[in-house]
């Protein structure tokens, strides 16, 4: 049985393509290859691109925002995106996000990405269950512990619906460096799929000690903030793209600062998060095509700290 095209869809679709093939300098994403990167423990492949949801899709019961986000995913998945990454922190993201889900036909690409976000174990069994209700899937692909919260009995739990296949990956998840210490312990010492950290140009911390561990240890990497909640385009927006952004397909800054993160060897997926489809296809924009070596990463690197 083929689709009916709604009205809705036809425009999107229409949008999505004039941006996409315009992104800037005559780059087009049309027709290109998603860039992948692989899980370690699986060797699964997933885009280096994802869609955080702090603050995005918190839009509550406001239904032109959530339609208006249900166009936002549309761009997503449309363009080749992957991994959706959400908490129960997030206010009504869950909730919103499932509302969006449903009303799409094309998601096959869906890497669900979720946390747990309480002190108790036994409130994390009935979290997560409510979690899966609020997005309408049956299970997550990757469940995350949230700031390390309660994360000795949720790893427990975790380790546990791994083997129950209620879960397919875990993994654990800072926004901040106050928890490093443990959160290396916790690498080397569980056997966890996924760390999700704050990684971008100007916070790389995480270089010293954590990204290489990863590595060694064989876990993905999620990076948070990529844009520092967008105070990076506050930083850069005045100043023009170097020319040679162009060697590597950067059609904007968000794509510059997004390449950057996601071309370290050791980081998986970047999951900026955003409200609005232009701007959603500018972040997809910056799964395609070439990323920058390590010689280009520390000019990239050189070029924002002299601005």
């Amino acid at each position: 049985m083929t689709a009916r095209l709604t009205r809705r869809d036809f425009l999107v679709s229409a949008a999505v393509l004039a941006l996409a093939s315009r992104a800037g300098d005559g780059f087009a994403v049309v027709g290109k290859p998603v860039l992948t990167k692989v899980i370690p423990s699986s060797g699964e492949p997933i885009p280096v691109i994802g869609m955080g949801s702090w603050g995005t899709f918190d839009v509550r019961n406001d239904m032109a925002l959530r339609d208006h986000r249900v166009d936002v995913l549309r761009t997503f998945f449309k363009m080749g995106g992957g991994m959706i990454d959400s908490s129960p922190m997030y206010g009504s993201s869950q909730e919103v996000i499932g509302y969006c889900l449903a009303r799409l036909r094309e998601k096959d690409g869906l890497f669900s990405a979720t946390k747990v976000w309480t002190w108790r174990q036994s409130s994390g069994v009935d979290q997560m269950e409510e979690s899966r209700q609020l997005w309408g899937i049956d299970r997550f692909d990757l469940m995350q512990i949230h700031n390390l919260l309660g994360w000795e009995g949720h790893l427990e739990t975790l380790l546990a619906d791994k083997v129950a296949e209620r879960v397919r990956y875990i993994g654990i998840t800072t926004s901040h460096g106050r928890r490093h210490d443990d959160f290396e312990e916790i690498m080397v010492e569980h056997p966890i799929d996924f760390v999700q950290l704050t990684y971008n140009i100007l916070d790389r911390r995480v270089e010293r000690r954590l990204l290489p561990l990863a590595a060694e240890r064989g876990i993905a990497v999620i990076a948070n903030r990529p844009f520092r909640r967008g105070d990076l385009f506050e930083y850069f927006a005045r100043h023009p793209l170097p020319e040679w952004a162009s060697e590597i397909d950067c059609a904007n800054w968000a794509q510059f600062l997004l390449k950057f993160i996601v071309s370290h060897p050791a980081v998986t997926c970047a999951i900026p998060a955003t409200s609005r489809v232009d701007h959603m296809v500018e972040n997809m924009g910056a799964g395609y095509g070439t990323l920058p070596d390590e010689k280009m990463r520390e000019r990239m690197i050189r070029y924002v700290e002299s601005l």
